[in-house]
C-alpha cells in the first residue's frame, strides 16, 4: 500500500481543476498561505511569486528538495530567497501531469532501510569449499567454489515488497579476482511459498552500484540467493535493502550515498536552512533500522544542517575506517561549508552516542566553534574491553568494530583503538573550540569518558561545560536529549543571534 502524499500548490488557478491526481495524493490548493503548518508537506508547487508575509510559514511548510516552481514565475525577492533556502527545481508547465503521476510516488513520507540479518544468512549444502565465520562481520567462503554459477548461501526470513513500491538493494562483500558472483532474487505470490510472481538476476557488473527491485505487480515477499563459481576467497559482509526514490535521495529527498573502493558507505543530507551560521553538523548514533537522526530536531532550528549516517556493521561502525573512508566524511563537510562561504568558527559539531565519536574524531580536522555530546564516546578499545565482564551481552558490535579496525580482540588491539582517537586529538589545536557534554556518570560502554576529556584538552583557551547525570549508558537519554537540546538553543541565541522557538 502507498503511502499518502501530501502536495500544497500556491497559484491564480486550482490545479485540481486541471490536472488528474494518484489516487494516494492529498491535495491542497491554497490562494495565499498564512498559516502555521502542523507538519511540512511531501511536496509544494509555486505557480506565482510569494506574496507579503508568506515566506516564513512556506519556509516551515517546505522540506528542502521538495519545492518546484514552474517556468514563468521569477525568482526575485522573497521567492528567490525560499527558491535557494529549499534547493528548488524548475517545473515546465507541459511536465506537470507527467510528474504528478511518475515522479510524486518517490516523495513518500517514511523512509526505512535494514540490513537481512545476519545470523539469517545460510550457507548451501553439498559445496565444496571451506567456510568460516567472523564474528557478527562476514562469512568468507575459501577455494574451490565450481565451474558453473550456482547458489552457495541464502537468507532466509523473506521480506515484503507492496505493490508499486521500488526497493534498492546493494551487497558489501571482498573477493579475489578469480571468483564470480550473482544475485538472484524471486517474489513469491503473498500467502505462498511456492508460487513464483517474478524474478530478477544480477551480475557481477550490475552489483558493482545498487540493483533496483522495481515491484509494478502485486505485493509478494522476496527470496534472496547468493550464486557464486571459480576459485579463491570470497567474503560476503551485508546484504543491505532500503525502500528507493528511483533517484530522488537515499532515504530521505536529497540524501547522498558516498562508497569506497571496498564498497563501504557513508550518508549525508544537506539543509541549506536560512543560509546563515552555523552549520550545525550531527552524526547518528548507533542504530539498526538505517537513514538519519535528529531530522526534525535540527530543521527546527531554522540554521544549515548537515546530517551524517553510517550502516556497517550492526548499527555503524564509529565513522572510522580506511584513509580513503574517513577523507569522504571529512570531504562532505567541508564541501558544504565552501558552498555556504563558512569558516570553521561558523561550525557546530554534535552527536549523541556513537555520534559523539564522529563528532569528536571529524571535529579534530573541522576544529569547529563547539561540540554538543550526548552520552560521549572516546576510547572505542575499552568499549569493547567491558563487554566481557562489565556489560556481557550489551553491546557486541564494539568486539566487531575492534576486530575489523585491529585484526584482534586483545589488550594490544585494545590499545591501538583508544590511541587511533586520542592521538588524534591530543595533536589538535582546541584553544578556539568550546565542548557542551552530558554524560551519565555510571556510563557502562566508556566509563572514564568525560574525565579523560578533561584531561585531554591542554590547549589554552578552550572552554568545556559539563552536565553529569546518574545511571547507566542508556538509563536516561531523554535527560540527555533534553540538556543537549537546550544547550543548542542556548549557543544558537548567545553567540549567534538567533531567535529560537521556546
Amino acid at each position: 500500500m502507498l503511502d499518502r502524499i501530501r502536495i500544497l500548490q500556491l497559484g491564480s488557478e486550482d490545479w485540481s481543476h486541471k490536472y488528474r491526481f494518484p489516487d494516494n495524493i492529498e491535495f491542497f490548493y491554497k490562494e495565499y498561505f498564512d498559516i502555521e503548518p502542523k507538519k511540512p508537506y511531501e511536496l509544494v508547487f509555486l505557480d506565482r511569486e510569494l506574496l507579503e508575509g508568506e515566506l516564513q510559514y512556506l519556509q516551515r511548510a517546505t522540506k528542502a528538495y521538495t519545492l518546484f516552481v514552474t517556468e514563468s514565475v521569477e525568482l526575485q525577492g522573497d521567492t528567490g530567497k525560499l527558491y535557494a533556502y529549499k534547493k528548488g527545481q524548475r517545473i515546465a508547465c507541459t511536465d506537470i501531469q507527467n510528474f504528478l503521476f511518475s515522479e510524486t510516488r518517490n516523495y513518500f513520507p517514511a523512509s526505512y532501510g535494514e540490513k537481512f540479518e545476519f545470523r539469517n544468512f545460510s550457507v548451501a549444502q553439498n559445496i565444496a569449499c571451506s567456510v568460516s565465520w567472523d564474528g557478527n562481520y562476514g562469512v568468507e567462503f575459501s577455494g574451490d567454489i565450481g565451474d558453473e554459477l550456482t547458489q552457495i548461501g541464502f537468507w532466509r526470513n523473506n521480506i515484503p515488497v507492496f505493490e508499486g513500491q521500488a526497493i534498492e538493494l546493494w551487497l558489501e562483500y571482498k573477493k579475489d579476482p578469480g571468483v564470480e558472483i550473482a544475485l538472484s532474487v524471486t517474489q513469491f505470490i503473498s500467502g505462498s511459498l511456492s508460487d513464483v510472481q517474478q524474478k530478477w538476476e544480477f551480475s557481477e557488473k550490475e552489483l558493482d552500484d545498487i540493483v533496483l527491485l522495481d515491484n509494478q505487480m502485486a505485493q509478494g515477499v522476496i527470496f534472496v540467493s547468493l550464486l557464486a563459481r571459480g576459485k579463491g576467497k570470497l567474503k560476503i559482509i551485508a546484504l543491505h535493502d532500503r525502500y528507493s526514490r528511483r533517484g530522488k535521495g537515499c532515504f530521505v529527498p536529497g540524501g547522498e550515498r558516498y562508497v569506497t573502493k571496498d564498497r563501504e558507505e557513508v550518508f549525508a543530507y544537506f539543509d541549506p536552512g536560512d543560509l546563515k551560521p552555523p552549520l550545525n553538523v550531527y552524526f547518528s548514533g548507533y542504530k539498526t533500522r538505517q537513514g538519519f537522526e535528529g531530522y526534525n530536531m535540527m530543521r527546527n532550528m531554522g540554521c544549515p544542517f548537515l546530517l551524517i549516517s553510517e550502516s556497517r556493521l550492526e548499527g555503524g561502525g564509529f565513522y572510522m575506517g580506511s584513509t580513503e573512508y574517513e577523507s569522504m566524511i571529512e570531504g562532505v563537510i567541508r564541501k558544504y561549508m565552501e558552498e555556504l562561504g563558512f569558516s570553521r568558527d561558523q561550525v557546530i559539531m554534535s552527536g549523541l552516542s556513537m555520534g559523539t565519536y564522529g563528532a569528536l574524531y571529524y571535529g579534530c580536522d573541522i576544529k569547529p566553534y563547539a561540540m554538543i555530546l550526548g552520552k560521549p564516546l572516546t576510547s572505542i578499545g575499552n568499549v569493547a574491553a567491558n563487554e566481557r565482564l562489565l556489560r556481557p551481552g550489551g553491546f557486541p558490535t564494539s568486539l566487531d568494530v575492534l576486530h575489523k579496525l585491529c585484526g584482534d580482540t586483545d589488550e594490544e588491539a585494545v590499545n591501538r583503538l583508544n590511541d587511533k582517537f586520542w592521538n588524534k586529538f591530543d595533536a589538535t589545536d582546541w584553544s578556539e573550540s568550546e565542548f557542551i557534554v552530558s554524560y551519565m556518570i555510571e556510563d557502562d560502554y566508556d566509563a572514564t569518558a568525560y574525565d579523560t576529556l578533561i584531561s585531554h584538552l591542554k590547549s589554552e583557551g578552550v572552554q568545556l561545560y559539563g552536565k553529569g547525570i546518574h545511571g547507566r549508558h542508556n538509563d536516561d537519554t531523554g535527560a540527555i536529549v533534553g540538556w543537549f537540546f537546550s544547550q543548542y538553543k542556548k549557543i544558537l541565541e548567545e553567540d549567534f543571534s538567533r531567535r529560537m522557538k521556546s
